[in-house]
């Protein structure tokens, strides 16, 4: 009689019971990044571009980074755009400290939760031998505009 009273509160919790997912769980979706650019500067730190991450709203910003960026080597000949267009997108950029090596890169998952927009940002350096040249990662994407603040983890 134990074993069939064991049995059914085991079934009565296993089916029974509602999961109760946080908030963030529940809401949390991928929402789609336009990649516009990743990869290395090698303009050794002349640029000037500290290790940050930026969230660009207007077309001065963005021409500002741009003029930044090509300071050294013309880097966003190499964009797949350039032209954005403000009213609709804002552009997230994503610069790691210079490097002693190459094979050092930045990707980046983009998600929204109903209190904000989390943008997780993943470094990863080579594995064994690397061409011994200073770089700088970087990453820049356009997401669309929203009136959720960002959040970079």
């Amino acid at each position: 009689m134990k074993i069939k009273t064991l049995i059914l509160l085991a079934l009565i919790v296993t089916f029974g019971c509602k999961c109760n997912k946080t908030s963030t769980e529940m809401v949390n979706k991928q929402v789609e990044a336009t990649l516009i650019s990743k990869g290395n500067l090698y303009g050794s730190g002349s640029e000037g571009l500290e290790k940050q991450n930026l969230v660009i709203t207007n077309e001065n910003d963005w021409t500002q980074l741009l003029n930044q960026i090509d300071s050294v080597n013309k880097v966003s000949s190499g964009f797949s755009e350039t032209k954005i267009d403000f009213s609709k997108y804002d552009v997230i950029a994503v610069f790691e400290s210079v490097k002693g090596s190459g094979g050092h890169k930045i990707d980046v998952a983009v998600s929204t939760t109903s209190d904000n927009k989390l943008i997780q940002v993943k470094h990863s350096a080579p594995i064994g031998n690397a061409t011994s040249v200073m770089t700088q990662p970087y990453y820049i994407a356009k997401i669309l505009k929203s009136k959720l603040p960002i959040v970079f983890e």
